[in-house]
């Protein structure tokens, strides 16, 4: 796991991506009887994603980020290439949905409610109005304001 741990760094993957693969793969070490990785191939990869959505009922989605685990697994640490393609079972993708959307004044009525400090208040309203992620907005330094064209950029850290 130290090793997946530092391809994922060296990537400069999000921790938080970091966290997930790593239970993905000891989920799948653990379902194969603790068996090494690089004795197992195709079949087994398609028996856990099969396991998944038939037995544990999970969503496509998770499939996906649990197959892109296995395969960062395989293409980026063990540096081996799979016998073939993955043909699973898929999990049902969910139907169109339409996206509910608040009108302006319901949105500034909700900001304007919510509870606490001004400093969680102004990481809020960076969430909705600007679009960044919860890490992303935590993570803002000044040095990442550009308040002459009011802009945010965190890309020119060092």
């Amino acid at each position: 796991m130290d090793q997946v741990r530092e391809a994922l760094r060296a990537q400069h993957y999000s921790i938080h991506t970091e966290e997930s693969y790593v239970r993905w793969i000891k989920r799948f070490i653990l379902f194969h009887d603790k068996r090494h990785p690089q004795t197992m191939d195709v079949p087994e990869i398609e028996a856990f994603l099969t396991h998944l959505a038939v037995d544990q009922n999970m969503a496509a989605s998770t499939q996906t980020q649990a197959l892109s685990a296995l395969l960062f697994l395989y293409r980026e640490v063990l540096q081996t290439e799979l016998s073939g393609p993955i043909d699973r079972f898929r999990a049902k993708q969910p139907g169109h949905r339409v996206p509910t959307v608040l009108t302006q004044d319901e949105v500034r009525r909700l900001l304007d409610a919510l509870p606490g400090s001004a400093s969680t208040q102004l990481v809020v309203r960076l969430l909705y109005g600007a679009g960044l992620r919860l890490i992303e907005a935590l993570r803002l330094r000044v040095g990442d304001l550009d308040i002459d064209h009011r802009q945010i950029d965190h890309r020119a850290r060092p």
